[in-house]
């Protein structure tokens, strides 16, 4: 059955979909030249952008802010035109594959609900983001150097002040180090030009006042059974996205949905030990190492994103995830995708797919299914959980995310079915929630010290004094 769900995945791309992309990519070479001199590439790359969104509402507004780009007139408020039609361009194309994935998937997905909330009103704060913004597109990545990067840190310490704008902050911060952890930008440096266009994209539009929270609170109560858990690891950070299965109290079908918990840290703590600053979170953490169901009730919620709440949570019987999908998954309701998160990167579906790994002619491990193949993003698996490359390889059944990248198709493990020495065993990103279970790992981290109980401890001391 998936086989045949993946021949009308792979078999040809959405129409427009190339085209469109190129033109983003035009878009994204122009921003990092800058627009302080704009050359006849940029002229070219920005009228295709008008001429991608010509005879949709956005037409009349881009047109005019492309004229004010090419020719030396740009202001914040063209700025945030500009970006909006390059978010509208890349909402298309994810609107296009996650059609596309849908109709192969035969996946139920919720309406887009009402109008999203008001947006708030300007601020100084967001005034300092969108004067920063503004220099730097004049400047372009190539053109950025130390002063103008060290101008970020006031825009980024007005917003950390205003609750509803951190996640505007943590932005700039992050566009900004980047950037100067690549100085100089030279002709001959590689730049990641999709990932800085995207991060200058959406900070552009929430320093404009985009929403956020483009769907109405609710609140929601049910069983909730884990599907896998995403793990992502970054110097300052260490996030858990589990993606599960929401059985509503009240009856009717189920809801796919998504719990988000996340901790700032230093680049010391890596690989199980993240899994310590989450500790504020024990059932949480208990239900993915244990793999239990959750009974939760009144948990807030924005579509598709629950906010976790720990004293409205209780923990239920086990659940075996693989079970969960295979017979809860295909008649679930997914979620509708806010407008800011309409992307292709973006794009994470909850699948289960069943069949052996072996290697294609490049050598990469592939998931075979009656003569088509599914490519696996081992690259995604983390270092904190016990998933590895050499037990994807043996895998029999695999439960991840589809994702969209490099014009293809992948599916990133969060667990696996394997026959290991003739046993079968399984693995799951969140086993080591609360502690590591493989022996040898463990005695590795028990001879390089406890890195999270040291940090709090020299923090302690400190406070003391």
């Amino acid at each position: 059955m998936l086989a045949a769900q993946l021949t009308q995945l792979d078999d040809g791309a959405p129409a427009g979909l190339a085209e469109a992309l190129a033109v983003v990519d035009g878009v994204d070479d122009s921003l990092t030249r800058g627009l302080a001199r704009p050359g006849e590439p940029d002229v070219a790359a920005w009228a295709a952008l008008a001429a991608a969104v010509d005879g949709t509402p956005l037409a009349d507004r881009v047109a005019e802010a492309v004229r004010a780009a090419t020719t030396g007139a740009l202001t914040e408020d063209h700025l945030a035109v500009l970006a909006g039609a390059r978010a509208a361009l890349l909402g298309a194309v994810h609107d296009a594959l996650l059609d596309r994935l849908d109709t192969a998937l035969h996946r139920s997905r919720a309406p887009w609900p009402a109008a999203p909330s008001a947006a708030p009103g300007a601020t100084p704060a967001l005034a300092g983001a969108r004067a920063w913004l503004h220099e730097l597109t004049l400047a372009g990545w190539r053109g950025a150097d130390h002063e103008l990067l060290s101008g970020a840190a006031g825009p980024v310490e007005a917003t950390l002040a205003e609750p509803a704008q951190r996640r505007l902050a943590v932005l700039l911060d992050g566009l900004a180090a980047e950037l100067r952890a690549g100085l100089p930008v030279t002709a001959a440096t590689p730049v990641p030009t999709r990932r800085w266009a995207d991060l200058w994209t959406r900070a552009v539009l929430l320093a404009a006042g985009a929403a956020t929270e483009a769907t109405p609170a609710e609140t929601v109560s049910g069983r909730l059974l884990p599907l896998g858990v995403d793990v992502h690891e970054h110097d300052t950070a260490f996030q858990a996205q589990l993606h599960a299965l929401l059985e509503p109290a009240g009856g009717g079908p189920g809801r796919l949905v998504r719990v988000t918990v996340v901790a700032a840290k230093v680049a010391t703590i890596v690989g199980p030990a993240g899994w310590r600053l989450l500790e504020a979170y024990p059932i949480l953490l208990k239900a993915l190492s244990e793999r239990r169901a959750v009974t939760v009730t009144d948990l807030p919620a924005h579509g598709g994103d629950l906010h976790w709440v720990e004293e409205r949570a209780v923990l239920g019987d086990p659940a075996d995830p693989f079970a969960t999908a295979r017979v809860l998954l295909a008649d679930a309701t997914a979620p509708a995708t806010p407008p800011l998160q309409r992307h292709p990167a973006a794009l994470a579906e909850p699948v289960l797919v069943e069949g052996r790994v072996v290697r294609d002619d490049d050598g990469d491990p592939v998931v075979a299914l009656d003569g088509r193949t599914i490519p696996l993003a081992v690259d995604r698996l983390p270092a904190a959980g016990p998933l590895t490359p050499a037990l994807v390889n043996a895998a029999t059944a695999c439960l991840g995310l589809l994702r969209w990248d490099d014009d293809r198709w992948l599916l990133q493990p969060l667990a696996v079915r394997a026959t290991v020495k003739r046993q079968t065993v399984e693995a799951h990103n969140g086993d080591w929630a609360c502690g590591v279970t493989d022996p040898k790992v463990a005695k590795a981290e028990a001879r390089s010290g406890d890195a999270v109980a040291v940090l709090r401890e020299r923090a302690g001391r400190l406070l003391r004094r």
